[in-house]
């Protein structure tokens, strides 16, 4: 006697209801597109999040390679770091405030005005701001 067989990988889709549309083609002009995340603007949010609190971290950790390495960075330097640190860290906590995105793209501008500071902060302010760009693409074409 044999069991039925089970198929190991069963293809029912927990997210949600299915949504009858034909393979192959895209929505149509009255139908949103979905994302096929539960909760997408929770997703975004923590993108965003996830953004700042890496950019404050890798800011603090560059001082002292900074100050070893180029030599000219100052105590009011030192402070301006930290400070857009503390910054992104206020911002990542606040990104279900819709100012927020935009608070983390003028937070990206002042760090490239860092540069002015030590180049450093530059090649930092230019990673971090095409970063940021990229987050910002994602917002909009998960959220529309």
């Amino acid at each position: 006697m044999t069991s039925p067989e089970r198929d190991p990988h069963p293809t029912e889709d927990l997210t949600g209801p299915p949504v009858e549309q034909p393979a192959g083609e895209e929505p149509t002009a009255g139908q949103p597109r979905r994302s096929g995340l539960r909760d997408p603007e929770r997703a975004v949010r923590g993108l965003g999040a996830g953004t700042l609190s890496l950019e404050a971290l890798v800011l603090l950790l560059a001082i002292q390679p900074i100050r070893v390495v180029g030599g000219d960075l100052g105590g009011a330097a030192i402070g301006a770091v930290v400070a857009l640190a503390v910054a992104a860290v206020v911002l990542a906590g606040m990104m279900r405030r819709p100012w927020a995105w935009n608070a983390g793209t003028v937070l990206q501008g002042l760090l490239l005005l860092g540069g002015l500071l030590h180049w450093s902060l530059l090649g930092l302010g230019i990673i971090f701001a095409l970063v940021w760009a990229y987050a910002l693409h994602v917002r909009r074409v998960i959220l529309g």
